[in-house]
């Protein structure tokens, strides 16, 4: 196939009509983009946006540091507790089902564990140390069972 030059100026002029509605179009966005818009306040819109930057960076940093302070508090916080109620004098009817051991847990099983002796003429409340779930002190099956419900609720 030969091309002839009138072939040739047709293909030129299409090309250049593409080449100019191109052209136009993009005049068209940029002229929409920079609408009312000066070199000098498009300066101060990149400006005030890079200043904003900046204060968003240091509201992260303050966030950050809050977060930390919450965590370790968190983490010294009770968050498992458990309360067991028992009849210490088994089969003989007196004092009911009154007497409770409860277990106070932090994250790490630090924290205490309050029992009570119920009776009617009288009320005994005792106080054990936790220091990772255990005791210094010798703990009864019930205090045992409250320490043990109070470290699955730190599971959740």
């Amino acid at each position: 196939m030969v091309l002839d030059t009138e072939m040739l100026l047709i293909i030129f002029a299409v090309g250049m009509f593409i080449a100019v509605i191109l052209g136009l179009h993009t005049e068209w966005r940029i002229s929409k983009f920079l609408k009312g818009k000066s070199g000098k306040s498009l300066e101060e819109t990149i400006i005030k946006n890079s200043a904003d930057i900046e204060k968003f960076k240091e509201f992260r940093k303050e966030l950050e540091l809050y977060l930390e302070s919450v965590e370790k508090r968190l983490k010294e916080s009770v968050r498992g507790v458990s309360t067991v109620r028992f009849n210490p004098f088994k089969g003989t009817g007196d004092g009911g089902n009154i007497s409770f051991a409860t277990a106070f847990l932090d994250e790490e099983e630090n924290g205490v564990v309050l029992s009570t002796l119920s009776t009617r003429e009288r009320l005994g409340v005792y106080a054990k140390p936790l220091k990772g779930g255990k005791s210094e002190y010798e703990l009864t099956s019930e205090e045992k069972e409250a320490i043990q419900k109070a470290r699955e609720k730190l599971k959740v």
